[in-house]
């Protein structure tokens, strides 16, 4: 009687185990085996990272395997069980492979195929695409688009973490609680000591030391000792939490009328401020989408403000990047002045410290939460809707959007909801981070994913001109790394655009997240199909870079250049000032946030900058979704290069002070989960 060998492989993540009864029917061309009870007599299966094998005996060869079936039934009341893979071992010898990655729930049923990457227009049986069919149709309905706020990217239908499916939920939802990570941050960094004087001021800037007592970073330290200086001002803009605001000035704008008479003292080259222009050594950053927005009300006993500046700066001799005039409101005039370093001292510094508010709370909810967070969530819940799991871009893909759904739901749960935790802290809390991100949505584009591209549209490309930008250089690196990753996989599964032009799935998921997802916003440029492998290939690189490398550059420096907080207040407490020679130091230290919020801002940029526990970092694929030769013959190719570039990195930062590593691929994970 032929027999075939099972090999079940359990999860070794919390509660993977079983006690539940499971059932296995293996479905050939030629017959199906009879549904069997996988159970060894005196034995305990499906432990815990377990690995068992079981024989299965049928009354005739059942032909070539094209599906199995695995049923889960209580035992004594459910008990989920994560099962990682299944490998098949025919009468004739051969191997087979099953990956799974799933968990099986209740008493429902998964059907899997084998391993192998397949394109809908490469099944010619019956069987195989009746299977991709249905497995979409109950995608379909357990992956729904909703809209959270009008006017922003769709996001999942889930008001809560355990609404998720089980599949994209954490693991353990206790390390994403945003409450309990929050407390800890704060008992960690011994700053519960301050809350009890939640609304009273610091003394000076000295008095904010006294919540640095547990900091040990370096970079966080340098800021501290030099935030008041202009480089350590203007460098932020290249290589700080935020470095996708600057762009090279080609004209003064009408708004922000500055003369040489102004700046002539900060220019070093004997020229005109236009021919400083000409010359290409003036950069601004305008926080115009700050103009209007709504400050955070949500606490009557304390007033908050927020500013839209515009900052002119300037390419020294020593090709440091300097400030040389401020504006901090979109409209010039009396009320309006523009503040330049030859001014007062505490009024150019508070003039930099309204700068640094914006500045933060455009990364916080733009540059951060929008451009990383809701857009890797829109291509991942298209993908789940529209890509079966025999899908060679969904093995691709399902590993840069892990956790990205399970950490927006708690988000909106918890964090960015009405009364939630970012309320407590930021000037933008209480609807100002709705607004912000419903205005950004109204100038966000497709083509702005692209790094090459982004970088390319702000006039800040050239190495030679502008040569201490890090964050160019390395994201441009890493983004061809990725993109010569993705073009050998779809290079293998794809031989020609025609096939491409064939793939009905691929082409649904381009559309969903155009048509749904981005909600078919005109503007916005999100293509509804792809034409030739050249696109999709620059599209599976902006998914990928998203989620992994462009995330790490703008969230985990965080707690490095956030943490002391005159240098990125998340809130003010007085409005900007209006004339010039009246700030002292004690406004400043008033204007600043007062003790309580210091200390829930401290706790949450430590928290926001911390690794997932067992993070997987850029070309760690520990799950095996893909196991055709060719491809993995590819993600050494990868692994390599990114290597290489690590090394690279690690060089460059040899004895600096300041170090960037934020896009160092040992420090970037593969997806937005935090």
């Amino acid at each position: 009687m032929p027999s075939y060998t099972v090999t079940v492989a359990t999860g070794s993540q919390w509660f993977a185990g079983t006690d539940d009864y499971i059932y296995l029917t293996l479905v050939g061309t030629e017959g199906c085996s009879e549904r069997t009870l996988l159970d060894k007599a005196l034995y305990n299966d499906f432990e815990r990272g377990a690995v068992d094998s079981y024989d299965i005996k049928v009354s005739e060869d059942l032909g070539d395997i094209e599906l199995l079936k695995i049923e889960k039934k209580k035992y004594w009341m459910h008990d989920d069980w994560y099962c990682k893979y299944i490998t098949v071992k025919t009468p004739t010898g051969e191997y087979i492979e099953f990956p799974c990655f799933r968990w099986v729930v209740d008493d429902k049923e998964i059907i899997l195929r084998d391993g192998r990457a397949r394109l809908p227009q490469h099944d010619k049986t019956r069987l195989a695409k009746q299977h991709r069919r249905k497995e979409l149709e109950n995608r379909q309905k357990t992956f729904r688009w909703k809209e959270w706020h009008p006017g922003f990217p769709m996001s999942i239908d889930a008001k809560t973490h355990k609404d998720l499916p089980r599949d994209i939920q954490f693991d353990s939802e206790k390390g994403v609680d945003f409450a309990l990570n929050y407390s800890k941050a704060i008992e960690n960094l011994c700053v519960n000591q301050f809350m009890h004087m939640f609304q009273s001021s610091w003394g000076d800037f000295a008095d904010f030391e006294r919540i640095f007592m547990r900091i040990k970073n370096t970079i966080s330290e340098y800021v501290m000792q030099h935030w008041k200086e202009d480089f350590m001002f203007g460098y932020q803009f290249l290589n700080g939490c935020n470095p996708v605001m600057i762009q090279k000035c080609t004209k003064i704008p009408d708004k922000f009328p500055v003369t040489h008479d102004m700046v002539k003292d900060c220019l070093e080259r004997d020229l005109t401020l236009e021919d400083e222009l000409k010359d290409g050594n003036l950069f601004i950053a305008d926080y115009e989408i700050m103009d209007d927005i709504t400050a955070n009300a949500t606490d009557p006993c304390t007033l908050q403000y927020l500013a839209a500046p515009i900052c002119l700066m300037y390419k020294n001799k020593q090709n440091k990047i300097m400030p040389v005039a401020i504006q901090l409101s979109q409209t010039p005039g009396e009320d309006s002045p523009i503040f330049v370093p030859s001014d007062a001292e505490y009024d150019w510094l508070l003039a930099k410290i309204w700068v640094k508010s914006s500045d933060f709370h455009v990364h916080q909810t733009v540059t951060h939460l929008l451009r990383t967070h809701l857009i890797t969530e829109v291509f991942g819940i298209a993908m789940y809707r529209q890509l079966p799991a025999v899908h060679p871009v969904y093995k691709l893909l399902v590993p840069h959007v892990r956790y990205t759904i399970a950490i927006n739901t708690k988000a909106r749960e918890q964090l960015i909801c009405e009364c939630g935790l970012f309320d407590k802290a930021n000037g933008t809390g209480g609807g100002g981070h709705v607004e912000l991100v419903q205005k950004a949505m109204k100038a966000f584009t497709y083509k702005s994913l692209s790094f090459p591209d982004s970088i390319k549209a702000r006039g800040m490309d050239s190495k030679e001109e502008i040569p201490y930008y890090y964050y160019r250089d390395d994201g441009l690196r890493c983004w061809e790394i990725i993109k010569g990753f993705v073009e050998e996989v779809v290079h293998i599964y794809y031989d020609c655009d025609k096939t491409l032009l064939e793939d009905e799935e691929i082409q649904a998921f381009v559309k969903d997240v155009c048509s749904f997802g981005m909600q078919d916003s005109d503007h916005c440029g999100f293509p509804k199909s792809l034409q030739n492998r050249e696109q999709l290939v620059d599209y599976l690189t902006v998914i990928i870079f998203t989620a992994s490398a462009h995330h790490a550059a703008v969230n985990f420096g965080q707690y490095d250049w956030c943490s002391w907080i005159p240098n990125s207040p998340p809130t003010m407490r007085k409005p900007p000032p209006t004339k010039k020679g009246q700030v002292d130091i004690t406004f400043i230290v008033n204007s600043l946030p007062d003790r309580g919020r210091s200390c829930w801002h401290l706790g949450a940029v430590w928290a926001l900058s911390q690794f997932q526990e067992n993070e997987l970092f850029l070309g760690m694929y520990p799950d095996e979704h893909f196991i055709d030769k060719p491809v993995k013959k590819a993600m050494e190719n990868f692994r390599k290069n990114l290597d290489e570039l690590t090394k690279a990195i690690k060089n460059r930062n040899e004895g600096r002070s300041l170090p960037y590593y934020y896009m160092s691929p040992d420090r970037i994970p593969n997806s937005v989960a935090v």
